[in-house]
């Protein structure tokens, strides 16, 4: 079921033109029922605290922090030597990492789980949630949807121990971006001993432009911790697949 806003926006030369906005009622029903897939969370209770980070509130001025309570209610745990992270090579990674369970992402987490590939937003004023008219982060840096996975990714590197992977994109010049989440949020909070090694796996979906020897990576390596052990594996797409053939196996390929 759906209602509708409506929206006025002044068109070209003055044009008054109204946008009838969709108000989504099932994104609740969406957030209960992944939830559900989870043991040992009290879903509905999940939903209210996610909702008052951004109900009633601009949607452009959604900070980080307007997700602390939710992070609290759905702590993030450490899974040593598993955790798995990834920048540009979303898909890549969560069809690998789904096929080899051993390694665990953002995504597997209940908060990454329930609220991937979704969008939200509140409005000043209403109580009510939004899943379209919602600004993205060509409109505002601080909109709800992402601040909630800096948020996220933030508590999810927090808790990395162990050997830690990271997946890049050695089809481009700049795998590591650092301005991206993973160099600017992720990487920052890697701190030994907690975490003992780093290992970026650098795939190339059909020609390799970037090394391990490129000067992105050396931008990389100078934004970790110097205690924590660092390397480089380059693989060709294909080969990376090869690696979730055997879903039984424990650990890496590479």
């Amino acid at each position: 079921m759906c209602s509708q806003r409506t929206r006025v926006i002044l068109g070209v030369g003055g044009v008054i033109i109204t946008v009838a906005v969709v108000l989504t009622l099932p994104l609740k029903g969406t957030f209960i029922r992944r939830c559900k897939g989870f043991k040992k969370y009290d879903c509905e209770k999940l939903w209210s605290v996610f909702q008052q980070a951004y109900i009633g509130k601009d949607p452009c001025n959604i900070p980080m922090e307007a997700y602390d309570p939710l992070i609290t209610e759905a702590p993030f745990r450490p899974a040593c030597n598993r955790m798995m992270f990834w920048s540009k090579t979303k898909n890549l990674v969560q069809h690998f990492s789904k096929k080899r369970e051993w390694f665990f992402t953002l995504e597997k987490t209940v908060l990454g789980s329930v609220l991937r590939a979704l969008t939200w937003c509140g409005e000043e004023g209403s109580n009510k949630t939004f899943t379209s008219g919602c600004p993205g982060w060509r409109d505002c840096e601080n909109n709800p949807v992402d601040s909630f996975w800096r948020r996220a990714s933030a508590a999810f590197a927090d808790v990395a121990c162990g050997d830690v992977t990271a997946v890049l994109d050695g089809s481009i010049e700049t795998p590591f971006d650092p301005k991206s989440i993973f160099g600017s949020i992720e990487l920052k909070r890697f701190k030994s001993p907690r975490v003992r090694s780093l290992k970026i796996v650098l795939v190339s979906k059909k020609k390799a432009v970037s090394n391990c020897m490129s000067q992105s990576l050396k931008d990389l390596q100078r934004g970790l911790d110097a205690r924590i052990a660092y390397s480089c594996t380059e693989m060709t797409e294909s080969q990376f697949n090869e690696c979730s053939s055997d879903p039984e196996k424990c650990g890496p390929c590479w």
